[in-house]
């Protein structure tokens, strides 16, 4: 009899392991959408914060230099000494390379712009203008 017992306490029955198995799913449901919500909020911010300190770099390059770098030098101007460049004072950027947006993608970078004195601006998550939530394009005009 006491070797019946003792089997019986050894483990969980499957019933209970199956409402286990159930409320962890049900929470799953429930917070895994939020999660994922907040996600791709968190990379928006992200692009927004890269898209103002690489403003700021470039402000500092035009004390520098006197202007904006233009379109074909690009954001590299940022790191690398441009040849017709006398007073670069650089790199602008604490890496020596330019970030990519959060999605992996260059940043788009023309001077002088449409909006200002350049342009800077990344597409969001589907790499086109325009979109909603993490799909937003976010620039450095608004």
């Amino acid at each position: 009899m006491k070797n019946w017992q003792n089997k019986q306490q050894a483990g969980f029955t499957l019933l209970e392991l199956l409402v286990v198995l159930g409320i962890i799913a049900l929470l799953a449901g429930i917070v895994g959408p939020q999660v994922m919500k907040h996600m791709g909020a968190s990379k928006s911010k992200t692009a927004r914060v890269q898209v103002e300190d690489l403003s700021a770099a470039l402000d500092m390059y035009k004390l520098d230099n006197g202007r904006y770098p233009t379109t074909e030098q690009g954001l590299a101007a940022l790191v690398t000494k441009p040849a017709d460049s006398k007073s670069w004072n650089g790199p602008y950027l604490r890496k020596a390379k330019i970030p990519k947006d959060p999605w992996q993608q260059d940043y788009h970078y023309t001077s002088p712009g449409e909006h200002g004195k350049f342009d800077l601006y990344t597409l969001g998550a589907d790499n086109k203008p325009g979109g909603e939530g993490e799909d937003q394009d976010i620039n450095s005009w608004e």
